[in-house]
């Protein structure tokens, strides 16, 4: 009699009860990400009130139809990891110059519908781009990709970007009380309970934040209980040339980004990334900002966060977080649902979230372990990377004077320090080696054929 084939962590279907608390877990943790996009386009282009609730409903739905691609798959489309979808920052900038100055919302539109076809095109280049990503280089990536966004809970638990008491010392208590509570319940609680620390640590933590009055359910009041995105609502796209350069820049940024992501979970989840399966990743986010462009909304890539989410409670599951697709596939549909999880505060957020970008940043180090330093040039490439990586998050201004392409790329912390590891990488581990001077010369030459230097297996 034979044994049932075991089945991998990431395949595994939890029961119901757990994939609805582990989705709804992720959702949290993305939530305030997701609907920053469309907040930001639409107040800096004006737009009305009840337009940028479309906006951000129309956002909830193709986040969880994205979803569900990238974890389910459909062919070729989807890595079949637990990977969650959102708006890409990288875009922000781009599209609000569009939307102001460029045609407006049809305009960016048809950027974006341009730009998802380009991704799934070079989707198969990317895939075999896979072998100049050694640990050396992911494990740097991942660090920086952790380092980026602690700003962002720090934002979030100082009150959140643009907040009349940013910094109030009652934001950041309540922040270190999230915190303590999911530290709290991941040290003491049952297995099942510490894998939704997070989760129960933004529960507690809304609980306590509505009597102090940090937030207030009004907005709920207000809401639809159905709202249907349809295609092209704003119009028919338009197609100018200057909109679809930058967007296609945007396409390349996220596509690195996208790479990191995708490569970080694959550490997490011990299935590591192939060409393949990379592609195959790409693919879905391309289509995904297709989708974008004819349901009212903007490019798609892997959200960070959740990267994060994934290491902490270390639940590798691919249906939970098609789950969470499902439940973002609800909260799309249904406007007050949404209202109800935009009502939560940004320090509970922020303490959250300072745990799970940790979190990921603990696990670039932990890949980082894996290389060799004695003896080679490793740990300036590290050093190097990460310092170009950070240095957006630390002096935001810094590339402030350069052309727009080159803050599209270089304002990423990710992709520029991803950049930056392979170029490095490059030169220091693939290219020849400098001649030594006298008698080292003649037997580097002869040790290393005519003086080229062999790649350094460490670093491969």
């Amino acid at each position: 009699m034979t044994s049932p084939a075991l089945v991998h962590p990431v395949d595994e279907v939890p029961p119901v009860r757990h994939l609805a608390a582990f989705g709804l877990q992720h959702v949290l943790a993305m939530y305030a990400g997701a609907v920053a996009v469309p907040l930001i386009v639409g107040g800096a282009m004006g737009l009305p009130p009840a337009d940028l609730a479309y906006l951000i409903t129309a956002d909830l739905l193709v986040c969880g139809i994205a979803t569900l691609i990238q974890c389910v798959g459909v062919w070729r489309f989807g890595v079949r990891l637990p990977i969650m979808q959102g708006c890409t920052f990288a875009a922000v900038s781009p599209m609000v110059l569009i939307g102001t100055e460029g045609g407006g919302l049809p305009a960016i539109y048809g950027s974006v519908i341009v730009a998802g076809l380009a991704i799934m095109l070079l989707a198969p280049v990317f895939g075999r781009l896979l072998r100049f990503f050694p640990p050396l280089v992911t494990g740097t990536v991942i660090l920086i990709i952790g380092l980026s966004l602690l700003p962002v809970a720090g934002n979030w638990a100082a009150g959140g970007v643009g907040a009349p008491d940013f910094g109030a010392p009652k934001n950041v208590a309540l922040a270190a009380f999230v915190l303590v509570v999911v530290l709290g319940v991941q040290r003491f609680a049952p297995v099942f309970l510490s894998r939704i620390a997070v989760l129960i640590g933004i529960v507690v933590g809304l609980v306590v934040a509505v009597p102090f009055g940090f937030t207030d359910f009004g907005g709920v009041r207000d809401a639809d209980w159905l709202g249907i995105s349809t295609p092209f609502h704003f119009g028919a796209p338009t197609f100018h040339v200057s909109a679809i350069v930058s967007m296609l820049i945007v396409a390349l940024v996220t596509m690195t980004e996208t790479t990191g992501d995708l490569i970080a979970v694959g550490e997490m989840t011990d299935r590591g990334i192939e060409p393949r399966s990379l592609a195959d990743g790409l693919r879905a986010d391309g289509f995904s900002t297709v989708l974008g462009g004819v349901f009212n909304t903007f490019p798609y890539t892997a959200y960070a966060q959740n990267v994060g989410l994934v290491g902490m409670t270390r639940v590798r599951s691919r249906w939970v977080v098609a789950a969470a697709g499902g439940i973002l596939v609800l909260l799309g549909l249904l406007p007050k649902l949404g209202a109800v999880v935009a009502a939560i505060p940004a320090p509970v957020l922020g303490g959250a979230g300072l745990v799970m970008f940790g979190t990921v940043a603990a696990s670039g180090l932990r890949t980082l372990t894996r290389v060799e330093f004695k003896g080679n040039d490793n740990l300036t490439i590290v050093a190097v990377s990460v310092a170009v990586g950070m240095l957006p998050a630390g002096v935001p201004t810094v590339y402030a004077k350069f052309p727009d392409w080159f803050q599209t790329v270089m304002n990423s912390g990710i992709s520029a320090g991803c950049l930056t590891a392979i170029v490095l990488n490059l030169l220091f581990n693939h290219l020849p080696a400098k001649a030594k001077a006298g008698a080292g010369a003649g037997a580097g030459a002869a040790e290393t054929g005519g003086g080229v230097a062999k790649p350094r297996e460490e670093a491969v």
